[in-house]
């Protein structure tokens, strides 16, 4: 059975929607067969010319289709929550910012496995390594040319090292130099989902906040984490699940680290991503779209209806 939201989506779940979280109230309508809106949903689109913005007609209270992507927002929304397209002023989302080395991908993916490289090296395990991309004042049997990365023109594996069995810190996507190493030994990184009561009562939510208590735990062991709200009609499935609390967008925040500090963007999210540290008064401003911001030491990111996020070092036994 399926029903329709009061945002006019219709939804496999009967508590709440599957598409935007709305809650669905008691004795909603089952959708038809044909998959049409709830009465009184609003259609919108573009105008003739294609480029006019599109906005619910005055007074209603369905949902807004973007011109730009296609996606369905909820009423009332400025943006869109899939592409950014800007509803008030007709215009799209800014571009992204460039690559940068913060954005490193799987932590795994990127280091090269031991002895990966056959043949860039030593013949056999007791010869001496051959010299790749040794440098005119330096000799070619210096301890030092065992352990350099390979030089960016001579062709092989990206970040391979010049001999076999020593493995070296793997470059930036960009080729702008190395990446940061990861964290040494066998430290990890955890975040901590918690149900924050302040949080709550500063932002004051119509839908009821669950029992707080202990924190959810996630082990971190990508570079580069989605923070949000699943959809399997979107086919979104964030790193970090926050999908109890209605107010997070389904792609609300990115984590990203470099091995031993750690930043967060805002994707454009509906509410809006905050960052305050421990102690300090509840964040009233939130991050801007597109800009990272370094998380320190005793940082807090509030995101949502009640959802504070803590990144720290894992300890024993949680990793």
């Amino acid at each position: 059975m399926t029903v329709v939201c009061p945002e006019g989506h219709t939804s496999q779940a009967t508590d709440y929607c599957d598409v935007c979280g709305t809650p669905i109230p008691a004795g909603a309508g089952a959708a038809s067969s044909g998959g049409s809106a709830a009465p009184g949903s609003v259609a919108t689109g573009t105008g003739a010319s294609g480029g006019a913005p599109a906005a619910p007609a005055e007074g209603s209270a369905g949902p807004v289709t973007c011109p730009n992507c296609g996606d369905v927002s909820p009423a009332d929304s400025l943006f869109c929550e899939n592409c950014g397209y800007d509803f008030t002023t007709g215009t799209p989302a800014p571009p992204p910012p460039p690559t940068s080395g913060l954005d490193l991908g799987d932590l795994d993916a990127t280091q090269p496995a031991i002895g990966s490289v056959a043949g860039a090296g030593a013949a056999s395990a007791g010869s001496a390594p051959v010299p790749v991309g040794t440098p005119s004042g330096e000799p070619a049997g210096s301890a030092s040319v065992a352990s350099a990365p390979v030089s960016a023109g001579v062709p092989g594996p990206a970040g391979a090292p010049a001999s076999a069995g020593v493995p070296a810190p793997a470059p930036s996507p960009d080729g702008g130099g190395l990446a940061a190493p990861p964290v040494p030994g066998d430290e990890a990184w955890v975040a901590e989902i918690w149900v924050d009561p302040d949080w709550y009562a500063h932002e004051r939510p119509e839908d009821p906040m669950p029992s707080a208590g202990l924190p959810g735990l996630v082990t971190l062991r990508q570079r580069s984490l989605l923070v949000g709200r699943p959809s399997r009609s979107r086919g979104i499935h964030p790193d970090i699940d926050c999908g109890s609390d209605p107010g997070v967008s389904r792609r609300h925040c990115q984590l990203t680290t470099d091995g031993q500090r750690w930043w967060v963007e805002d994707l454009g999210s509906s509410n809006g991503t905050f960052v305050a540290a421990a102690g300090d008064p509840l964040p009233d401003s939130p991050l801007n779209q597109g800009v990272r911001r370094e998380i320190e030491e005793n940082d807090r990111v509030f995101l949502g209806a009640w959802t504070r996020l803590v990144i720290r070092k894992a300890l024993p036994g949680e990793a």
